[in-house]
């Protein structure tokens, strides 16, 4: 018979040892996850978040929102509405809500409300509107008519109109909100350095956006979240009430200007995560 050595022995017996191990551990690795996972909720994407800003602003109104829902894990686009006409604008925003996979919540400002109203009617994706210090207008109403319906509104004395020369020849008119008077009439709650800035940046908005009647809105079918400005003088909050209790909408009330999402980004993200935990 021939004798193994000692020391070969032990070598032999760690081999066969060390092999075992490795081959556990590949089975470990195979089974585990499939019974770790057995019976554990799949956790579905959030939604989507589009954002619509309003007239006299720009898509840099909703940076400290953008800002707060990426970091909640919320994908987030924030859209630059021309701010021409609303049948326009509306059929610009739907083309872009055509692009986005899966569910979304759909956020206006101002005559943003308006537009999001329009856009979103008909989109199945679409599962949640959430209007900011905005408009919700019912079927032909403009947005002039719903500024004027209750008093308060102080924007009129305060618009710059400026003549304009429309492609096809004819004539229009862009409403500015005068420097000297941009801050106490849209964003008084909001630091001096900041809304002279907003002031010289500001997006003119139409007289003929503000006048158009509005198609059926989407917020007579879609579930809809408001948050009501009670220091605005661009909307009245008592216009804004109005349009929200007949919208049959949650409704938030917040001290502040009409720059709402500017000087609260953090109730404004709040709303919107609220509509946003809605959706299945």
């Amino acid at each position: 018979m021939t004798r193994i050595p000692r020391t070969r022995r032990a070598r032999t017996s760690l081999t066969v040892l060390a092999g075992a191990t490795i081959a556990a551990g590949l089975l470990a690795t195979t089974i585990a996850p499939a019974s770790a996972d057995k019976g554990a909720p799949s956790r579905a994407p959030k939604p989507t978040v589009v954002l619509v800003h309003g007239a006299f602003a720009d898509s840099t109104s909703w940076n400290g929102v953008t800002k707060r829902l990426r970091h909640d894990g919320y994908p987030v686009v924030a859209v630059a509405n021309p701010l021409r006409s609303l049948s326009g604008d509306s059929a610009y925003l739907k083309d872009v809500l055509a692009g986005i996979d899966g569910p979304v919540v759909l956020a206006g400002h101002s005559y943003g409300g308006s537009v999001i109203s329009n856009a979103a009617t008909g989109n199945k994706n679409v599962k949640a509107l959430v209007y900011l210090a905005a408009f919700l207008p019912e079927k032909g109403e403009s947005a002039a008519d719903l500024a004027g319906k209750f008093p308060g509104s102080t924007l009129g004395d305060a618009l710059r109109p400026v003549p304009f020369t429309n492609a096809d020849g004819s004539e229009g008119t862009d409403l500015y909100i005068q420097n000297d008077k941009f801050r106490h009439q849209f964003a008084a709650d909001v630091p001096r350095n900041k809304t002279d800035l907003m002031a010289v940046t500001q997006r003119p908005v139409t007289n003929a956006a503000l006048a158009e009647g509005a198609a059926e809105p989407a917020w007579k079918t879609i579930p809809s979240w408001v948050l009501v400005a009670t220091q605005d003088r661009n909307i009245p909050a008592k216009a804004q009430e109005f349009m929200a209790e007949r919208a049959g909408a949650h409704t938030t009330e917040v001290r502040a200007s009409h720059a709402v999402s500017v000087s609260q980004p953090g109730k404004v993200t709040d709303v919107i995560e609220d509509a946003a935990r809605s959706v299945r």
